[in-house]
């Protein structure tokens, strides 16, 4: 288990604790897709996989969050909409796999 940061001595400490937060992410990225993938075989019709609204909905919540949280909401906003923009892209993919 790695230590909190506040409890960090050495990059060694650091370094560790960064690498277990990569793993959990790309373990919740993977839920995330999940996701995607049940949009993907619910969603009628291949022109509701993108859906503008939303996409700034989630986005706003994230930049939110980042402020009240004290972190760079601008640069998290943008690391969304890459992330948004990646799951539509997905989306799109499996919305097209499960109907070939």
């Amino acid at each position: 288990m790695p230590k909190q940061p506040e409890d960090c001595a050495s990059m060694a400490d650091v370094r560790e604790g960064v690498d277990a937060i990569d793993r959990a992410l790309v373990e919740l990225l993977e839920t995330r897709f999940g996701y995607m993938r049940a949009a993907a075989r619910i969603k009628p019709s291949r022109d509701t996989v993108r859906d503008e609204d939303r996409k700034a909905e989630v986005i706003e919540a994230v930049r939110a969050d980042a402020e009240a949280r004290g972190l760079p909401a601008d640069k998290l906003a943008a690391i969304w909409d890459q992330l948004v923009e990646t799951s539509i892209s997905y989306e799109f993919e499996e919305w097209d796999r499960t109907r070939a």
